[in-house]
This record gives structure tokens, C-alpha cells and sequence, in this order.
């Protein structure tokens, strides 16, 4: 195809880990795709919107062709990034406002509330106080997080009024690094009267959710909402840390339904449009009933492999046809196996990782065991606790992707990758313990 027929797609983040899904979404070759920002920009140290923009818009203008989409499939800044460039560089994409709905774990569950009941009991702490409690109505157990996070840092279950003080602390000493530069994209917007004075350092309480967690994973195209995928994420045995992610999702007929009524009321009332979306939830099987736990304005692309094993294409494309205004509807189940899972490899104490294999040893373990794909974290010689972007509990050493028959087969093969790759740790401090799922 000539040059100047290709669509040129800035990835705001784009990362050497999605780069070959990214390659391999339907009409790829039609495609150049280009990086916008590097992680390490966009996420080490205190963020400054107004600094990035100027380094996108460097990128973007000294760009020699046209300019067809801004996308990304990170959280803030990237999110917010998104459509303050698509307006300026008039692309496609939703507004600044239904982002920062999704994004402000507060705002978003005010949003909720209008639409649904099925969300916990929460309400604001105040950092500023003297005496710090939890909000009116909200009992323990709870979680306390900030109103804007990386993944799940700073998110801390507390089970009494000394946890919560303890957590409170580790809030407040963390919460501007995210909060500090949301608050300046707060100001861009005109907010409603719930809303004023909110600002983004911010600290929510709510009450603990129980039962099995779930992600929806959807889009909205000139506003019509659509669910394409349901996802069932299963912890360690006594832990809230991730064990896997399986698509599609086992859950009951009657769950499914409710789950996709759920997300589409939501995501009407939050407006977002023109974009991709994944919703996490509670399935109580107990009670039946769903409980709503966050928004995210993005699909995950952590789950990208997993439709790629399932329906035969990435999640990428969904978010790639939007920007270029392209109706993002694929049939499912059209790819070479009936499940897929990610899988995450940690280790729950501190420690330094040694024996980490080499590129060309990843790649043999890929060719050896069908339907997988392994991302180690660490680097060779790195102590665990100085690894970005990690929860509050434990560390992740290597995502495991599996495709196979059922769940059983890519146990297998998770296994035979946690013991191929041989990663050993030194002075791990008491309870550190490997990708054993129980």
C-alpha cells in the first residue's frame, strides 16, 4: 500500500509489550503506528499535564502526514491526555469530562448512584483532620483509597480504627504525586455542585465488597453501549492480589445479563462515547448480586492476548476503530482456542530477583509450550520493592499468558512456565512466596 494511504495512530505510552497485539488486529497493515510519550514520561515522579502536552505536541507537529488517531489504553495521565489532544488535533474521541468521571473514584461513584444500586457504601475521609474517621455509614471492614491511583497503589483494606490510621498516613504522605496535577485538570472543567471543592487529593472510604470479582469490557459508538467480553479474575488463595484473569467469563446466565445492564445504564449516565471502556465488579454468589468496584475509560490491555486466543483478535481493535470512526463489532470465538488466561507470577515479600532468562530464553519457552506469552517484570539483580506500579501486597515477577482447551490445560502451562523461567530471590524478607496458585 503507498505511504500516504496508511493511517498514521499516535499510542500515547505505546510500550514494546503491546506493540506485536497492536500488529495484529484486523487491517494492521494498514496501519503505522506511532509512540507518543514514553512510560517512564508519563508515569515516574509528580506528573505535569501541561509539560506532556507540550512534549506530545512537539511529536504530533513535527509529524511529516496526517494525523488519524490519539489513543491509549493507560490510566491517568494518559486517559486525560487522550482527549485534550484529539480536540486540538480534531481526531475522535470522548470528552475530557466523562474521563475524569470514570477516573475520580468519588465523582464516578456519585455518577453511579444515579443509575444503580449496586455499589457499596462509601464517602469521603478527611486527611485533614486532626482525628481522621471514617465517613458516616460506612462500616469495617473497608477500603480506604485515593481518589486517583496507578493500579492499585495506595489502596488499603482495613479491618479497625488502627488500620485505618495506618492507612491514612501512607495516603497522605502519597497522594499528591497524582493528586497534585489532577487537581489541574479538575480546573479545566465545569463541575457540578457535588463536586466543588472536591478537588483530587482525595481520599475515599467504602465498604469491603465480598465474592467473586469480575471485569466487563465494553465500548460506546455513537452512543450505543456495547458488552463484548466478560471476564472472571481469581485471587490467591486468602489474598486480594490477582492470581489470573480468564475470558470468557463462567459465570450464570441471569449474572451475565445483569452485569451488562449494569454497565450500560452506567455508562450512559457517565457520557462517555467514541470509546472503549472496563468495568471491575463483585458477584456474590451467596446473594446473586453484583457490586460495582471501578470504572476504567479504557479497555485493559492486559487482556489483549486473551481475545486474541478467544475471538481472534485483539482488544485493541475496538479502541483503534473507534478513533478513526469505524464501527468496532467482530464476531467472537473465532480464534484457536476455547479459554485464555493472564496469569501473575508473585511474590509476596521483598527480596532481589537473580537468574532472570534472556529474551532468546523467553522465546524458546514460547516455542516450547503452545499458546503462551511470558513478560518478566524485574530486571536481573533488582530488589523487588524498587518495581513501579505494584499493589500494596505483593510483587509481580512475570505475567504468564495462556491460551488452551480449558482451565485445567492452562494450569499446565502456567506451571511449566513458572518453572522453566527458574527465577530464584535473595533476602526475602518472612511470607514471601511464589506463583504457587493453591
Amino acid at each position: 500500500m503507498p505511504e500516504g494511504q496508511h493511517k498514521n495512530i499516535f499510542v500515547i505510552g505505546l510500550d514494546d509489550a503491546n506493540l506485536p497485539t497492536l500488529r495484529a488486529v484486523p487491517h494492521a497493515d494498514t496501519y503505522r503506528f506511532h509512540r507518543l510519550l514514553s512510560i517512564e514520561e508519563l508515569q515516574e515522579g509528580e506528573v505535569s499535564v501541561p509539560d506532556l502536552m507540550d512534549r506530545a505536541r512537539a511529536v504530533l507537529d513535527a509529524h511529516d502526514g496526517s494525523v488519524d488517531a490519539i489513543v491509549g489504553y493507560w490510566d491517568f495521565p494518559v486517559s486525560v491526555l487522550v482527549p485534550l489532544l484529539g480536540k486540538e488535533y480534531g481526531v475522535r474521541t470522548t470528552s475530557l469530562e466523562s474521563v475524569v468521571k470514570c477516573e475520580h473514584k468519588y465523582w464516578s461513584r456519585l455518577e453511579q448512584r444515579k443509575v444503580t444500586d449496586a455499589l457499596p457504601r462509601f464517602g469521603r475521609v478527611d486527611l485533614d483532620s486532626d482525628d481522621p474517621r471514617p465517613p458516616e455509614g460506612v462500616a469495617f471492614p473497608m477500603w480506604l483509597k485515593p481518589a486517583l491511583a496507578y493500579s492499585s497503589e495506595l489502596a488499603f483494606g482495613v479491618a479497625d480504627m488502627a488500620e485505618f490510621r495506618e492507612a491514612v498516613e501512607a495516603i497522605r504522605k502519597g497522594i499528591a504525586r497524582v493528586g497534585r496535577p489532577f487537581d489541574a485538570v479538575l480546573d479545566m472543567l465545569e463541575l457540578p455542585p457535588e463536586m466543588r471543592g472536591v478537588g483530587g487529593q482525595v481520599c475515599l472510604a467504602e465498604e469491603a465488597m465480598t465474592g467473586l470479582q469480575v471485569a466487563v469490557e465494553g465500548y460506546v459508538h455513537d452512543g450505543e453501549v456495547t458488552v463484548y467480553g466478560i471476564l472472571d479474575s481469581v485471587n490467591y488463595p486468602g489474598s486480594p492480589c490477582f492470581l489470573r484473569h480468564q475470558y470468557p467469563s463462567s459465570l450464570p446466565a441471569p449474572v451475565i445479563r445483569e452485569l451488562r445492564d449494569v454497565s450500560t445504564r452506567t455508562m450512559r449516565q457517565i457520557g462517555v462515547d467514541d470509546a472503549t471502556f472496563s468495568i471491575e465488579y463483585f458477584y456474590d454468589p451467596k446473594t446473586g448480586g453484583v457490586s460495582l468496584l471501578e470504572i476504567n475509560p479504557r479497555h485493559s490491555q492486559s487482556h489483549a492476548e486473551l481475545f486474541d486466543y478467544v475471538d481472534g483478535a485483539p482488544n485493541h481493535h475496538r479502541m483503534i476503530s473507534l478513533a478513526l470512526g469505524q464501527d468496532p463489532s467482530l464476531p467472537g470465538g473465532r480464534g484457536p482456542y476455547r479459554t485464555a488466561a493472564k496469569w501473575y507470577y508473585r511474590w509476596f515479600g521483598d527480596g532481589t530477583v537473580h537468574e532472570v532468562p534472556s529474551p532468546e530464553r523467553i522465546a524458546a519457552i514460547e516455542r516450547e509450550i503452545p499458546g503462551v506469552r511470558v513478560d518478566v517484570v524485574p530486571d536481573e539483580g533488582q530488589k523487588l520493592s524498587t518495581v513501579s506500579q505494584q499493589d500494596s501486597y505483593s510483587y509481580e515477577v512475570a505475567h504468564i499468558f495462556t491460551g488452551g482447551a480449558d482451565e485445567e490445560d492452562m494450569r499446565r502451562k502456567f506451571d511449566r512456565c513458572v518453572a522453566a523461567l527458574g527465577l530464584t530471590f535473595d533476602d526475602t524478607e518472612p511470607g514471601g512466596r511464589g506463583g504457587n496458585p493453591g
